[in-house]
């Protein structure tokens, strides 16, 4: 095998470096392309490194026969300082100073720019060894720009099957406000879009990151990406240390074409921290950059293969260390980028030639568009193997190569891995990759959510007891069947006892239902519990409450109606007033369940970080059943449920001295109600309070019901069933007979209140006509307002006339006694003095009157305690055959 060293002696040789190598040779046409490179400035002075590389390989094409024959190219360069307005003016120069420039060479996105911008004005191609902003790939912004440093946006596909590998959903952007850094970040965040990959948060800065860097810890960023330029960089992770955003808890991605060593080169960039501090802070961080050396020693078509090429630039760079000279990764590119542009020149002069065209390439100038047309063209279709690997343009002008990813471990760079952005794959050295921690960090702080459900120790043993509840309430149900024929319990109305069994039942079922959640049940099953609870709890108190309500509404009205009519209420009619509010419940559950069902809402907490992690945070959550008007609707049912509550305790405190053998169990119906409105008055309240306590609330509402169940229960059913102990089986089986009640007291009871209704119905009738007589003596009153009275006797007495105090007669028939035709003119007080000792049998008992009896003579006194002078005259003739008594009232 030849040694290197042979073949740079025979390079040296060729290319005329030894003293005889040109001798004889034809004088060459000059040919002239302008080099825009930054070798000073804040920015990227890539220069440093790739002017020489450029040099180079204008020498080896220059020495190559078959490469531009009968041409000699040359460049003419200048430095840019990476500066947007400093390279447009050397633009200027280049271009306004002759010769003319057949192409213009560019490093630095910023200047590459505004540069390829402006360039097809003159046609002018650009072709850029160091500008990898993704907006220079715009056609029809940049029509004759060409790049052999690939576009940053292929950064973003490796970064993305990164992301998606180490399943990190959520990431991070830290950037440098500078134009290629916002084009691709922007083509990043649209990749994670599609990639369904969160963008947290955005942080740009233009040259101080505190303030960035200190957001993305507010932010808790964890997977984050930073895009800027070398001295930025430096302050980045200076900051980065003073705010411990490193470590088992973080992973940063950021740009690979930094020199390996740049984070040591804190004294030289004031920053304030040391080497130490950086490297502690870069501990395990990736780099992506795009492979801008060849993977293999293959040699490339200049002859030169990787190794080689190092060697030589090593030399041109004065054996100095690459480490130190900027610009030192992107050499290849600009070596590349010579030899692209003489290839397409070579193939320019061959495209002219078929053509018929006789142009030299000398002969080009600014306007001259034949000569640019083809050498666009052959620019467009180069394909060569270079020392950066293989060089092929895209339409966009953009060259596709792999992207190289690296990790720093102790300060060190570690290829892991390449991506492939042709065919889409990659490689990644998994033994190779190391973390700060035990496993790749989380992309986030894990919220780990925990449900808070009831216990299970409460919930069994709540459910037990609602069980046994039950258990008894079917006892007590089935014990009210089976002696319903029984009279002490036919008279305590046992259907409505039974519809208050059931309800109980139905009430303890909501225990259960209550002690449900999401553990046990999908979110549309825990759905549908929440209507079943609120179904079963309302239908469930209204059939226990209502029939109670409903016997004590009966004892009300049997005690404080007078008529007997009105005092009579049918079973029928307690059953339909137990209806009417099943109606009401259904109406209301209806119309609530249609226009706002209820649905599952989980309740958040404060956040709880576990001991000894950093990653985990608990979320409390609790599962509760609501809607949109959740309070409007519970205080529908809470005051439609509170007036019946309310009502039945007036209508119990109103009955509370009341004993009925119809109803003989009144006193402990009203005991009941007492005890449901006391519970319910606690329950409501406190279980709002409560409610984000699951224990407490479930405990308490379960206790509620299964105290308001049982003492209903036990009220209404224990009294009967002692009683039911304490008699013989011969009495209690008598049907219709109370207890404690003989035969012939029952038949006596039963007439006396035969003779109370026949005396009842007599007292009315006498009433109706004391009520006709009162009507008349309204009317004789009215006309007892006159000076004159006429008073109208019998037939054959005749007619008296009653002035003032005075009486006389006027006229008497023939038929009249003697004894009946007198006149009295003496004073009315004088004639009332004469009082008969007792009235006749007739007028005992009867309003005060005074009596003129014609035949006898009579005069009966009014007593002193009337104050109101009512006269009284009854006047009578024996003879008279149709006379007898005329009695009017003054």
């Amino acid at each position: 095998m030849v040694s290197l060293s042979m073949v740079l002696i025979w390079l040296a040789f060729v290319r005329g470096l030894l003293p005889g190598a040109s001798a004889g040779k034809p004088e060459k046409t000059q040919l002239y392309i302008g080099g825009i490179f930054p070798m000073t400035g804040g920015g990227w002075s890539g220069g440093q490194a790739c002017l020489p590389a450029a040099l180079m390989a204008l020498q080896d094409v220059n020495y190559r026969e078959d490469i531009l024959p009968g041409y000699h190219l040359n460049m003419i360069h200048n430095d840019s300082e990476c500066n947007p307005g400093i390279g447009t003016n050397v633009m200027y120069r280049l271009i306004y100073h002759p010769p003319p420039k057949l192409m213009l060479l560019t490093g630095c996105s910023s200047v590459s720019t505004h540069i390829a911008e402006a360039a097809y004005m003159w046609n002018l191609m650009v072709l850029a060894y160091g500008s990898s902003s993704p907006a220079l790939s715009d056609r029809k912004r940049f029509r004759t720009f060409f790049r052999t440093h690939p576009s940053a946006v292929l950064h973003n596909q490796a970064r993305i099957r990164m992301f998606q590998y180490y399943q990190w959903s959520k990431i991070s952007i830290i950037q440098e406000t500078q134009e290629v850094f916002t084009s691709t970040i922007e083509d990043l965040e649209k990749r994670a879009k599609e990639a369904n990959i969160t963008i947290a948060t955005r942080q740009s800065f233009l040259s101080d990151p505190t303030n960035a860097v200190r957001s993305l810890k507010r932010q808790d960023a964890r997977i984050i990406v930073g895009v800027f330029y070398e001295d930025m960089a430096l302050k980045v992770f200076c900051q980065v240390y003073k705010e411990k955003m490193y470590g088992n808890r973080h992973v940063w991605f950021i740009i690979g074409w930094y020199p390996d060593n740049w984070y040591q080169k804190v004294e030289e960039n004031d920053v304030n921290c040391t080497v130490d501090q950086m490297r502690e802070a870069l501990q395990g961080h990736f780099t992506t950059e795009m492979t801008m050396r060849s993977l293999d020693d293959t040699p490339s078509f200049s002859g030169l293969n990787v190794s080689q090429f190092d060697e030589e630039l090593l030399i041109k760079l004065n054996n100095s260390d690459p480490n130190d000279t900027p610009g030192y990764p992107e050499a290849p590119l600009a070596y590349d980028a010579v030899w692209a542009l003489a290839l397409a020149l070579n193939q320019t002069i061959t495209r002219l030639t078929e053509k018929g065209v006789n142009v030299g390439l000398d002969k080009f100038t600014y306007d001259n568009s034949t000569i640019f047309r083809e050498f666009y063209r052959a620019m467009d279709s180069t394909s060569f193997q270079g020392v950066s690997g293989p060089v092929q343009f895209l339409s966009t002008g953009d060259r596709l190569t792999l992207t190289q990813i690296e990790q720093m471990w102790d300060g060190r760079y570690y290829k892991i891995g390449y991506y492939d952005n042709k065919n889409n794959n990659w490689t990644l050295n998994h033994s190779i990759v190391r973390w700060n921690g035990p496993h790749p960090p989380y992309d986030r702080t894990l919220v780990v959510e925990d449900l808070r459900l009831v216990s299970m120790e409460l919930y069994v043993g709540m459910c037990s007891s609602a069980l046994v509840a039950m258990l008894a309430a079917f006892g007590c149900l089935v014990f009210n069947v089976l002696n319903r024929n029984v009279r002490y319990i036919t008279m305590s109305q046992p259907g409505l006892n039974n519809i208050a069994v059931l309800g109980c039942i139905t009430c303890l079922s909501c225990i259960f239902l209550f002690g449900l959640d999401n553990s046990s049940l999908s979110e549309d099953q825990f759905t549908a519990i929440c209507q079943a609870r609120t179904w079963v709890l309302v239908v469930g108190f209204t059939l226990a409450v209502g029939s109670m309500f409903s016997k004590i509404w009966r004892v009300h009205r049997l005690t404080t109606r007078a008529r007997e009519e009105d005092k009579v209420v049918e079973a029928w009619k307690l059953y339909a007033l137990l209806g009417l509010f099943l109606a009401v419940d259904v109406i209301i559950m209806t119309v609530w369940q249609l226009t706002n069902p209820m649905t599952r809402y989980l309740e958040e907490f404060p956040q709880e970080v576990p001991e000894g992690s950093d990653d985990i945070v608990i979320q409390p959550k609790l599962e509760h059943c609501t809607c949109d008007n959740f309070t409007i609707w519970l205080g529908v049912l809470y005051g439609y449920k509170g007036l019946l509550l309310l009502f039945g305790v007036f209508l119990a405190y109103e009955t509370r001295d009341v004993n009925i053998k119809d109803i003989n169990d009144t006193r402990y119906v009203g005991m009941s109600i007492y005890n449901i409105v006391v519970l319910c008055l606690i329950t409501a309240p406190v279980t709002i309070l409560i409610s984000s306590q699951q224990d407490a609330t479930f405990a308490f509402t379960s206790l509620a019901i299964l105290f308001c169940t049982v003492i209903t229960l036990g009220l209404i059913f224990i009294p009967k069933i002692m009683n039911y102990k304490q008699k013989s089986i011969e009495e209690t089986s008598q049907p219709l007979q109370a207890p404690g009640v003989t035969q012939e007291e029952e038949e006596k009871q039963k007439r006396l209140q035969e003779e109370n209704d026949t005396m009842k119905k007599q007292i009315t009738q006498k009433e109706e006509r004391i009520r006709e007589l009162q009507k008349s003596l309204k009317e004789l009153l009215k006309e007892g307002q006159k000076m004159t009275n006429t008073f109208l006797a019998p037939p054959g007495v005749g007619r008296l006339q009653a002035t003032g105090n005075n009486f006389t007669r006027l006229s008497a028939s023939s038929m009249a006694s003697s004894s009946a035709v007198s006149s009295y003119a003496s004073n009315a007080t004088e004639v009332f003095e004469e009082v008969l000792d007792t009235p006749p049998p007739k007028y005992r008992g009867k309003a005060p009157s005074i009596s003129f009896d014609v035949g006898n003579e009579t005069i009966e006194r009014v007593p002193d305690h009337v104050m109101l002078p009512t006269v009284k005259v009854t006047l009578s003739d024996e003879p008279a055959e149709d006379g007898g008594q005329f009695e009017s009232f003054l």
